[in-house]
């Protein structure tokens, strides 16, 4: 099955590089499933994999001016800030187990994997419905910028995704932003996120940093891929397609985790 992981990450890069964000949610099922990680570990990994994709893949982007600094120190500080304290803090309050209904015990690693799955179909609905919002006049402002940030840093803490797919939206609504433009944003402060949270819960002995940048290596060379793509595919007509198959492992993750 790690075959199939390896060429997986291609395709997680890939649509980093087409769409500013969703691949990153697959990247924990994949480190779970196809290389069978513990979940735990899998959200280091994959906040590791999909910060260092996202600042490569903001590379192109910022060379033809579609990165947004201000906007991206506005949405990604309290982001960065908040991510690190859920790594430092909040997964280690966590509990082994959860809880029990019967015989049916909630361990904290199935918990992340059911919230994760939980996300999942949230991202899904998000990219299948689309956000017909670029070019709507709102009122640009800073303050929601700031909560979303923290907001989306939580979740980035919490399940190791990079959070492109709430990102993206908030910067075309609250800041009138060319899709683009978004996109290119969107990969700072992925990057910057994702790398932070990384730091905040780091331990050497369990990290195999062989493997990690291998698969590293190859997402990078997807998000290069996809952003060439880019130039003569629209990221947002794929959306919904890509949706439907992240729905689809949404409840594959579901059915896997209670079904154990």
């Amino acid at each position: 099955m790690e075959y199939l992981g390896y060429i997986a990450s291609i395709g997680i890069g890939i649509s980093l590089g087409l769409i500013g964000g969703g691949g990153s949610i697959l990247t924990v099922p994949v480190l779970v499933y196809l290389f069978h990680i513990d979940p735990l570990l899998a959200t280091s990994y994959s906040l590791f994999i999909v910060g260092a994709t996202s600042a490569v893949g903001a590379v192109p982007y910022f060379k033809n001016n579609l990165v947004d600094f201000q906007t991206a120190l506005y949405f990604g500080l309290p982001s960065i800030i908040t991510v690190f304290l859920t790594r430092l803090f909040v997964i280690e309050a966590i509990p082994a187990h959860l809880f029990q209904l019967g015989s049916f015990e909630v361990t904290k690693n199935m918990g992340i994997m059911l919230l994760f799955a939980i996300l999942m179909l949230f991202a899904s609905y998000k990219m299948i419905r689309g956000n017909n919002v670029e070019g709507k006049p709102k009122n640009s402002s800073i303050l929601p910028l700031i909560i979303q940030g923290a907001g989306v840093g939580f979740i980035s803490g919490l399940v190791g995704a990079g959070g492109g797919f709430l990102i993206i939206p908030a910067l075309i609504i609250f800041n009138q932003m060319p899709m683009k433009r978004a996109v290119g944003t969107s990969l700072l402060i992925i990057a910057a996120n994702s790398l932070f949270g990384f730091l905040g819960k780091l331990d050497f002995h369990l990290i195999n940093w062989t493997f990690l940048l291998s698969l590293s290596s190859i997402a990078i060379i997807g998000i290069l891929i996809g952003s060439k793509l880019s130039q003569r595919i629209d990221g947002k007509k794929l959306k919904p397609a890509f949706g439907w198959f992240v729905l689809l492992m949404g409840i594959v993750v579901i059915i896997q985790e209670i079904s154990k």
